[in-house]
């Protein structure tokens, strides 16, 4: 999927509260991946969940690393 295409959702870090913006890739389906927190460097979590009927993002949870999510 081209870049310009990806949703954009805006997301708190679990560590220290930054708010920032992030492409989420819908076409992965549902899928957790990392990604570094651009202000603290922290390892945040995300639980991306993509309907398998439509292929839109049902939800975007964001947890600490070490969280169960």
């Amino acid at each position: 999927m081209n870049e310009e295409q990806l949703p954009a959702r805006v997301v708190n870090c679990p560590y220290c509260d930054a708010r920032f913006s992030m492409l989420v890739d819908p076409s992965q389906g549902s899928h957790e991946s990392w990604e570094d927190c651009p202000q603290c460097c922290a390892p945040i979590h995300f639980k991306v969940a993509v309907s398998p009927l439509t292929g839109e993002i049902e939800s975007l949870v964001v947890g600490a690393d070490d969280d169960v999510i």
